[in-house]
């Protein structure tokens, strides 16, 4: 009988990518992606429950705040780990780049914001389609890497420049941001990770106290 069964990896390149694509006309490439791929391999979380439950929170509030701060002048996407909050997109002006931030600093439980937001014109949907591949090839990628936890990662890809968040160790970080580097269309990385012990992330990894809600 001949052997029907595809690498992992192939599979969950096919299913999200399909996910992720349709998923972009809201324009929530990195939530779908993030929580196909993590759902598929594993459901530990080094979060804990409480900071998992507050950055679904924080970020449900800080998209309905920027809404109303671009009113359609501009698209501002958010994303929560551990309590820190990266804003990515496109702002009509200084001024708006400012608002967005002073905001999202006024939401309870937010530790810190890293306002990553260009003044420019809104990308297209080519360019947004384009970020949604990429940021499903790295996690797939992590998940192949069989040295690393891949659902320790967030990852969020913004005009083909890709965002890692993440609690992991130095070495892990290392080995993901030279993944993201090896994915074809990525133009930079940028490392915004809570970097922890290898003890910590074996503890984190173990504990069922921690078990994934995305």
């Amino acid at each position: 009988m001949r052997n029907t069964r595809r690498p992992l990896a192939v599979l969950l390149t096919k299913v999200v990518m399909g996910t992720a694509l349709a998923a972009s006309l809201s324009g929530c490439f990195g939530l779908i992606v993030g929580a196909g791929v993590a759902g598929a391999v594993s459901t530990v979380d080094r979060r804990t429950l409480g900071a998992q439950t507050e950055d679904k929170s924080i970020t449900v509030k800080a998209e309905l705040e920027m809404r109303k701060v671009t009113n359609g002048a501009g698209n501002i996407n958010v994303t929560s780990f551990n309590r820190r909050v990266l804003l990515t997109g496109e702002v009509r002006d200084e001024a708006m780049k400012q608002a967005a931030e002073r905001e999202v600093r006024a939401i309870a439980n937010v530790v810190s914001v890293i306002n990553e937001l260009q003044i420019s014109g809104m990308s297209s949907y080519t360019s947004r389609s384009s970020d949604a591949l990429i940021t499903t090839k790295v996690k797939t990628s992590l998940v192949d890497m069989k040295t690393v936890s891949a659902i320790s990662f967030k990852v969020t890809t913004e005009r083909g420049v890709v965002y890692l968040m993440g609690l992991v160790t130095p070495r892990e970080g290392n080995i993901a941001a030279d993944v993201a580097k090896g994915v074809s269309g990525v133009t930079r990385v940028v490392k915004i990770f809570e970097y922890i012990s290898e003890e910590d992330a074996r503890v984190r990894q173990n504990s069922p106290a921690q078990a994934s809600l995305d």
